[in-house]
């Protein structure tokens, strides 16, 4: 499988960030230009300007990026000293500092650690000269005119290296495919996206909020958002049961010490919250459960025979996330995990570890997200933000692997994926819209076991070390909430829909009737509502069928008289009038047996 940053999408995309920092310079000559990469499924490019920008100036800057594109100007890539690229960018700040720091080692212009002094190159097409390392394309004519935009979605603030206390730019986004088709298919795409944004849908279906008093990023969940977090829990609870899995608790705080020894604190120090003094000793919010859940293991002797050990926890969590970095329910301060850790003897871990992969395509394929592929994530060579030996990563990744391909799935392997304490498997998947989502994930990990010094007594009667296998489905319960809402625009399985049915009666002579039946319907287990209000009989459909709610039952007066229903689907089928002992045989069929569909 490719790899995107060897494709020939990302050299075009690459070449159209320079062709679009030109057109911009021409018509400010004044601006700053900071970097430009290419990204998932576009391009961007950062700039000091003097002015906000229009939607005129976007389409000009457009046109003329279409102009140079036709000219047919080659990328020439240049090796020059660190000397040589200053005089080159003498007016250009934010390239001066990306020059510093490639002439004496520290981070690149994407803020990656880099070791030491690296080659310095620009690439020069036209007028226009920028500090690259590239790939890009020969000629700007490999470059589609016409599948190309900027204008597509307008520029935004971004801080200078990500650092909120630096220069706040204006980044201007764009899009670039081989073809014009490609590129209407994306646009069709994105319009999609917006409909389904669960920044919207959300709220308006009263899922959950966000109040500045509160806080940023840290969502409120309102009463339709609470019920449908405790149907996924329950969900995942129930089968966790039937698998060995044990419930734990664990307090939101706990001392620094733990995730010192943990090494959390020291590797992820930045995305952590100030620890705070109490009673003379240093405190945090809890940033991960892990170090919680293995002093609920070692506060007792195991003998191998108590092994495996499954002890699950939906735990919330608290990271910094930079304002900037906040995006509705995916990125956010506060969140709770569905986390398990599971310690095991190593005669027990491929079995583990297959269970759990069986446990993650039994709830993803249930919620009707069968579309996924895997990716065993391992170490960066290059890097050295890894703990443990070499033996024992070898030994870790080899049983995913192992594990993987006894199972039958299909991978990838990525450099730089794992997590600091071992390699892991993640699952990614592919919502409604074909966008890429990393869910699941499972992790073999040797070194806390070590760190924490746990043990277990072998049937040898020594001490030993037991695996740690760290694992969750969900992820964070807030994020696969947002995919859920876009996956489905708002639109749940009739399982999951916070309100099941609605009940309207046409006149006010009907609503004894429908509160008759909500009382058997509620007697079942179903979740209703009855709509009293002094709305028009389309009024309320309209209502419903906004707050996407699977069943609406219509009453009139010859319904009263049959006892029955007028059954109209969210959808807008209608089902027709039915006695009521017959709807509730339809839609508990469809809810116990958690079907995808209303019919």
């Amino acid at each position: 499988m490719e790899r995107y940053q060897d494709s020939q999408l990302y050299r075009i995309r690459h070449s159209a960030a320079h062709v679009m920092a030109q057109a911009v310079l021409e018509k400010f000559p004044e601006a700053k230009i900071a970097i430009g990469p290419p990204i998932e499924d576009g391009f961007y490019y950062d700039f000091d300007l003097p002015r906000p920008l229009t939607e005129d100036d976007l389409r000009e800057i457009e046109a003329r990026m279409k102009e140079i594109i036709r000219e047919g100007h080659e990328f020439v890539r240049k090796v020059v000293s660190a000397e040589e690229a200053r005089r080159i960018f003498a007016d250009q700040p934010y390239k001066l500092e990306l020059i510093e720091g490639l002439e004496k080692g520290g981070t690149d212009e994407h803020g990656e650690k880099i070791e030491g002094p690296v080659e310095i190159s620009t690439y020069t097409h036209d007028t226009f000269e920028d500090l690259c390392r590239g790939p890009h394309v020969p000629n700007t004519r490999e470059i589609n005119p016409d599948a190309l935009s900027i204008t597509f979605k307008p520029p935004a603030g971004a801080y200078w290296r990500g650092d909120e206390k630096r220069e706040m730019l204006t980044r201007i986004y764009g899009t670039a495919w081989e073809t014009p088709e490609q590129l209407q298919e994306y646009l069709e795409l994105l319009e999609e996206a917006k409909r389904r944004d669960h920044r919207v849908i959300g709220p308006a279906l009263g899922l959950f909020t966000f109040d500045p008093l509160v806080g940023k990023g840290l969502p409120l969940w309102k009463p339709n958002g609470a019920v449908l977090r405790d149907l996924l829990e329950r969900f995942l609870r129930e089968v966790q049961i039937e698998r060995g899995y044990q419930p734990v608790i664990t307090p939101h705080i706990a001392r620094v010490a733990l995730y010192e020894r943990s090494g959390h604190y020291p590797y992820y120090k930045d995305s952590q919250y100030a620890p705070f003094e109490v009673e003379g000793d240093l405190y945090m919010l809890k940033p991960m459960n892990c170090p919680h859940h293995i002093h609920i293991y070692k506060d007792d002797l195991h003998s191998y025979r108590d092994l495996p050990i499954r002890l699950a926890e939906f735990g919330t969590v608290y990271r910094y996330e930079k304002s900037g970095e906040l995006h509705g329910l995916t990125r956010v301060r506060g969140f709770t995990q569905d986390d398990a850790h599971i310690f095991c003897t190593p005669e027990q871990l491929e079995d583990e570890f297959l269970g759990v992969v069986d446990l993650v395509e039994f709830i993803l394929n249930g919620l009707g997200l069968s579309d996924y592929r895997a990716r065993i994530g391992v170490r960066d060579p290059e890097s050295d933000k890894y703990v443990g030996s070499d033996e024992v990563w070898e030994q870790a990744t080899q049983a995913i692997i192992r594990a993987a391909d006894k199972r039958g799935l299909e991978y990838t392997v990525e450099e730089g994926e794992a997590a600091f304490y071992g390699p892991k498997l993640d699952f990614i998947i592919r919502d409604a819209l074909k966008r890429e989502w990393q869910v699941s994930t499972v992790q073999v990990d040797y070194n806390l076991p070590e760190r924490f010094e746990l043990e277990y007594i072998g049937a040898d009667n020594d001490r030993h070390r037991p695996i740690m296998i760290h694992r969750a489905l969900y992820g964070s319960m807030e994020r696969f909430v947002a995919v859920l809402v876009e996956h489905y625009a708002g639109a749940f399985p009739a399982w999951l829909a916070p309100i099941q049915v609605v009940l309207i009666p046409i006149a006010d002579r009907h609503i004894e009737y429908a509160e008759q039946i909500a009382a058997q319907l509620r007697e079942k287990g179903l979740r209703v509502q009855v709509d009293a209000s002094s709305n028009r009989m389309g009024a309320k459909i309209r209502q419903a069928t906004q707050q996407k709610v699977p069943w609406m039952l219509i009453m009139g007066d010859r319904d009263v008289a049959a006892g029955a229903v007028s059954v109209r689907l969210r959808g807008g089928e209608d089902l027709g009038a039915m006695p009521v002992a017959n709807f509730l045989e339809l839609a508990l069929r469809i809810v116990e047996s958690k079907a995808l569909e209303l019919s």
